[in-house]
């Protein structure tokens, strides 16, 4: 039987695994880890549990459609409903928007909140469900370094559309343009974080990230986000393929441009296909011999990185919710000191709440906050001091809006900076999506799923194309699984 290995059980890498053992390859996933999930992990401690990754779930068709393959009922694995609101946000002089799923309601919400008109934000997300309808097929389904993905018509058609993508203004043009409102250009400015990037930098094109929590709606796993991974893992057993943890890959062996075998402790595996689902960079600097060196991937700019607190509370916030963002008053200021390797003094926080769904993830009359904000990517800096720095004007920020004492609410405390975050993940300096997205071609420079020298050789997951976040990594195993051919087409 044909073996495939693939190094990392994150998201991408499990999705994988599944897709090539339906293929009829023999599957071994080696995790350096003790356990599967990558970024995906979850922390239980003191009758709190929380997610340390990916919380925010779009397109979860994604995931069920690996199921339907392996002609199974998705509902028996993995369920999910859909929310009512995708986000609460907050903003420094008292006023908090609700981001209803209606759009509709999302519309009137705003007008009375802002005196945006109406008609403005529906026009606005209809054309962002347009933008991403004319693109999606290519930057998310397909390979982009392949000739073949391009000899389409359905492509051709999407190129005729280049002048209407906004692709030659920044977000945030696009946005202060549309709105003229400093409040709701920071709140769809804020998408850019979802892959890494600077607003002010980063094409309108992606302003479309918008449509798939306006249109087509935000979920939650019942189980938490954890039971994504949690799902696949269980897919994947069941169906033959093998884990082997605590496995740290030390080498990928090529012979004559083709891969041979991967190097663990003392052992040496042979395999027709390998699949990487660890950073790219990683990649190329531990695993890979010399001469297969990547230039761009120490050229390009990384993505943000986080500082992550996780907080047990004391108490139970009604005006809060599942998704909860407070804004800081300059978000240009804010994306500036990111770009040149600092920590604004007043970040942009994301709060992330599950037990607002799941009541088992906190003690009663308590509630489990993830707590996050953008910082730099790892460069050197001293993170003691900076996390320090971070929790004070954290906890300073939600205490002046929440008009509350939260560090007298604090029963549980962890936290994770870049540091953490490449220690665990092998993520090249802590960055979370791999490369930016800060330029007109960022999506063509992201690493391809397969490698140009080596034959065998195939990426997944967050770092390469189509970038990070569940369904883009969902995407990427796709990607590369139209890239393998199944045995008996060999």
């Amino acid at each position: 039987m044909n073996k495939a290995s693939i190094i990392g059980s994150g998201i991408g890498g499990l999705a994988t695994a599944i897709r090539l053992r339906l293929k009829g390859y023999k599957v071994f996933v080696f995790e350096a880890n003790s356990s599967f999930g990558g970024k995906a992990a979850e922390i239980k401690k003191k009758g709190f549990r929380f997610d340390k990754g990916p919380s925010l779930l779009t397109m979860p068709e994604k995931i069920d459609e690996l199921f339907y393959l392996a002609k199974k009922n998705p509902k028996d694995y993995f369920n999910y409903n859909k929310l009512n609101e995708s986000c609460r946000y907050f903003y420094e002089d008292g006023t908090s928007i609700v981001a209803h799923a209606k759009t509709t309601d999302f519309a009137k919400e705003v007008y009375e909140k802002t005196r945006v008109s109406k008609r403005k934000i529906i026009k606005y997300i209809k054309h962002n469900t347009f933008v991403f309808n004319s693109t999606s097929h290519l930057f998310l389904e397909k390979s982009l370094h392949k000739l073949t993905s391009y000899l389409s018509f359905k492509v051709f058609y999407s190129f005729l559309k280049i002048p209407f993508l906004n692709l030659f203004s920044s977000m945030n043009k696009v946005n202060n343009k549309k709105f003229k409102n400093k409040k709701i250009t920071q709140l769809f400015n804020r998408y850019a974080t979802y892959n890494g990037s600077n607003p002010y930098l980063a094409p309108g094109v992606l302003n479309s990230i918008s449509h798939l929590e306006f249109v087509r709606g935000v979920f939650y796993p019942k189980k938490g986000m954890r039971s994504i991974s949690t799902s696949l893992f269980n897919l994947a057993q069941e169906i033959g393929v093998e884990f082997k943890f605590n496995a740290p890959v030390k080498k990928i062996n090529v012979d004559k441009n083709k891969v041979v075998s991967i190097l663990t402790e003392g052992k040496e595996f042979f395999s027709d296909i390998i699949v990487c689902n660890n950073d790219v960079y990683y990649v190329y600097k531990k695993l890979l011999p010399a001469k297969y060196s990547f230039k761009l991937n120490t050229e390009q700019e990384r993505s943000s990185s986080a500082i992550i607190f996780y907080l047990g509370i004391k108490k139970e916030f009604q005006s809060l919710d599942l998704h909860n963002i407070f804004f800081s008053e300059d978000y240009k200021k804010e994306f500036e000191s990111i770009q040149k390797g600092h920590i604004y003094k007043d970040p942009t926080i994301y709060i992330n709440i599950s037990s607002k769904k799941t009541s088992s993830d906190a003690p009663k009359n308590m509630e489990n906050w993830f707590v996050m904000i953008n910082t730099p990517f790892n460069s050197g800096q001293d993170w003691n001091k900076l996390l320090a720095e971070a929790r004070a004007n954290v906890i300073n920020k939600l205490n002046r809006i929440l008009k509350i004492d939260i560090e007298s609410l604090i029963a549980y405390e962890a936290a994770a900076d870049p540091r953490n975050i490449e220690a665990e993940t092998h993520s090249f300096a802590g960055s979370l999506y791999g490369t930016s997205s800060n330029s007109k071609g960022a999506a063509f420079f992201r690493h391809p799923n397969f490698s140009r020298k080596i034959k065998g050789l195939y990426f997944c997951g967050g770092s390469v194309h189509p970038g990070g976040g569940v369904p883009l990594v969902l995407s990427s195993a796709k990607i590369v699984d139209g890239l393998i051919p199944a045995i008996n087409e060999k």
